[in-house]
């Protein structure tokens, strides 16, 4: 199992510059100290690959974080070798997955088993979707100001827990939610009272639904949508969503491709559901700046929503936990967010 320094890593570092290893370095150690309070005295283990450029950039960049680390890479140490290394860990000590792809032990549920343990997780997938500028953007997305994260995020959480209503203006286009939210969920680098600590990266968002699904109608105008291969799809011009008692009824402006995606979850789902309304806080990602991987671009700082009823964080009378498939990300043009009339959101930023 390769546990020593790193080797000379299978992209050319002509792929990548020494400006871009630093400044990753200078965000992750701000990651590893501030949210995580990672100490001398804590183990860690960074397991990764060196497939697509930024993946080499995060190694090197923990690398230098972290210099008495264990270096797993995956690719070159068996799933034994891997696992008897996590095993050896102590709750609180610290794993690293830098992954250009997706790492897979079988059936094994890595990040799952792995705070099962009470241990630490910063996880990085699908690094390989990220190429030529879009890598910098990625880089700047790890930049962690926890003044803003964790006094904007709270202010934002209890904004909605507290209002009766809300309306998301596209340009003219208007959602309706007639009814109250769920408590809002953070994802904002303050684990502080939660059961698991960390877990997926670039952070940077608050989420909610309506508690009643059929509380919301109206319009609103879509300028990304997640593909089936969980890639960012931008129309040549915004979509428009007609939306009654929850669910989207029609589609103007449609694509091929996203009638694909609609007729996926009618098929499986029977109808498209509206479910979660994510506040995106991340300022690295913008209508202007994207990333090709979706679950990175969530982040994105704005609104974007979830089509199908799957839903992990909240259950509904009407849907059992596990029955829905599709949990489809689509992000709005976003112009105003009114929360019990008030406008907390203009110019691309938040005004809480």
């Amino acid at each position: 199992m390769n546990t020593h320094p790193l080797p000379a890593p299978a992209i050319s570092s002509a792929t990548y510059t020494d400006n871009q290893v630093i400044t990753a370095t200078s965000y992750l150690d701000t990651v590893i100290r501030t949210v995580f309070g990672h100490t001398s005295s804590q183990k860690a283990v960074v397991v990764y690959d060196q497939a697509c450029p930024l993946a080499c950039i995060l190694t090197a960049a923990y690398r230098a974080c972290l210099p008495d680390a264990s270096l797993i890479d995956f690719q070159a140490s068996s799933g034994a070798e891997v696992l008897n290394t996590l095993h050896g860990l102590h709750e609180h000590d610290l794993v690293i997955l830098v992954q250009s792809t997706n790492f897979r032990l079988e059936a094994y549920r890595l990040r799952v088993e792995l705070f099962k343990k009470g241990l630490k997780v910063i996880e990085h997938p699908h690094l390989a979707r990220m190429t030529g500028q879009e890598i910098d953007y990625y880089i700047d997305s790890l930049a962690y100001d926890a003044g803003y994260y964790r006094n904007t995020g709270l202010a934002l959480k209890q904004k909605i827990d507290h209002a009766s209503h809300g309306l998301i203006d596209s340009g003219g286009e208007q959602l309706i939610f007639s009814g109250r939210f769920e408590p809002a969920k953070m994802n904002i680098g303050d684990y502080s009272g939660m059961k698991n600590v960390g877990g997926q990266f670039p952070i940077g968002e608050v989420f909610t639904e309506s508690i009643d699904l059929e509380a919301v109608h109206g319009s609103i105008r879509i300028f990304i949508f997640g593909d089936t291969t969980f890639r960012i799809n931008q129309p040549p011009q915004p979509i428009t969503l007609i939306v009654e008692k929850g669910q989207v009824v029609n589609a103007r402006n449609s694509t091929p491709e996203f009638d694909t995606v609609l007729a996926n979850i009618r098929k499986d789902d029977g109808v498209v559901w509206v479910r979660e309304l994510g506040f995106g806080m991340n300022r690295a990602f913008s209508r202007e700046r994207t990333v090709q991987d979706i679950g990175t671009y969530e982040r994105m700082c704005g609104i974007h929503l979830s089509l199908g009823s799957k839903h992990g964080s909240y259950a509904k009378p009407h849907i059992k936990r596990g029955e829905g498939r599709h949990h489809v990300d689509v992000f709005a043009i976003t112009e105003t967010v009114l929360l019990d009339g008030e406008n907390i959101y203009r110019d691309g930023r938040w005004l809480v």
